[in-house]
């Protein structure tokens, strides 16, 4: 079987003409979804900015991802006081990448915060990931003064860790490598939701490969179809909710397809702008349907929302192909 490495950082290179996803917080809000008493999605009103949570048992209360910045912490905080009057105790990060980390250092030192070993051993340069991180600011120079600090997790696990909020168990998985090699899930039994950061988005959106390939993800994707078989909803990292099963199915056929392309023009020595072309296009006219009645529920003008997430699928599907034939050519 072909196999990949994980390599040690985010790739850097980018296709020509990217444009990558908009993570400035100017303009964001963020809407509280209640799916049970205690438990709350907190959504980006300008996707795909990133989605939040807050997870409240009758001791304590957690919130899933610290923002870009202090400010949006400080935001995140304030809206989790109006949720729950819990004591906020924990912080959960999905993901190493600054735009769910940076806002670690503006919570108070005793919430606890948590993530996979894997997450917090990617936190080592923060000059580099706030460099990464800038290109998709969009001229917005909020990280280089306001982030001077990376706090890393307090507590970290392996695979599996139960946090027990009171009345509520929050399940925290590390399936595997994906979107990069620390992604976390964090499961709420009670309503059969997961928030999933960059791990799985909405079934109609195409996902990032920054730091490995696709053989990896997809047996980390199946890790984790036979370990929760009553999910029912996601909330990714950005973008809109969605149906957990669909989410899953639809990222292992997408990535099954770009392996099997992107290793044939490999082997046959095809360029990479040739294997660009060779490459099955899911977004080359429109945007998923599924997709389409998702974004219906954005409180914005609908015609530059299309064009917005049209033109981002497209850029994360050129990027995920360089990805994976820059990692297959190095073999």
């Amino acid at each position: 079987m072909f196999t990949s490495r994980i390599p040690d950082r985010e790739i850097a290179e980018r296709p020509d003409g990217y444009g990558g996803p908009n993570l400035s917080p100017v303009g964001l809000e963020l809407a509280p979804h209640t799916f049970a008493e205690g438990v709350h999605a907190l959504m980006a009103t300008l996707p795909p900015k990133d989605n939040n949570g807050v997870v409240a048992g009758s001791d304590a209360a957690l919130v899933i991802d610290a923002g870009i910045t202090p400010s949006v912490s400080e935001k995140i905080q304030a809206l989790a006081a109006e949720l729950t009057d819990r004591p906020l105790r924990y912080l959960v990060n999905t993901t190493y990448h600054g735009d769910h980390t940076f806002g670690n250092a503006a919570f108070p030192r005793e919430v606890v915060v948590v993530s996979s070993r894997a997450n917090r051993d990617n936190m080592t340069d923060l000059a580099y990931e706030k460099q990464t991180r800038t290109g998709n600011m969009y001229g917005d120079g909020a990280l280089l003064d306001a982030v001077t600090t990376w706090r890393l997790p307090d507590l970290v696990f392996d695979s599996y860790a139960e946090i027990d909020l009171g009345g509520r168990v929050v399940q925290l998985h590390h399936f595997g490598p994906g979107n990069g090699p620390g992604d976390t899930v964090v499961y709420v039994p009670g309503t059969r939701t997961a928030w999933t950061g960059n791990f799985l988005c909405h079934a109609g959106t195409s996902h990032m490969l920054l730091q490995g390939g696709p053989e990896p993800y997809i047996r980390s994707l199946r890790r984790m179809r036979e370990a929760l078989p009553e999910l029912e909803t996601i909330v990714p990292g950005h973008g809109p909710m969605g149906d957990g099963p669909a989410a899953l199915a639809a990222l292992i056929g997408y990535l099954e397809r770009l392996h099997e392309e992107v290793l044939g023009c490999v082997e046959a020595g095809r360029s990479l702008e040739e294997t660009f072309a060779a490459c099955t296009d899911p977004w080359a006219e429109a945007l998923d349907p599924r997709l389409e009645a998702a974004m219906a529920g954005y409180a914005v003008p609908q015609d530059l929302a299309r064009q917005g997430m049209l033109a981002l699928c497209r850029d994360m599907h050129r990027l995920n192909i360089l990805a994976t034939y820059r990692l297959y050519e190095a073999r």
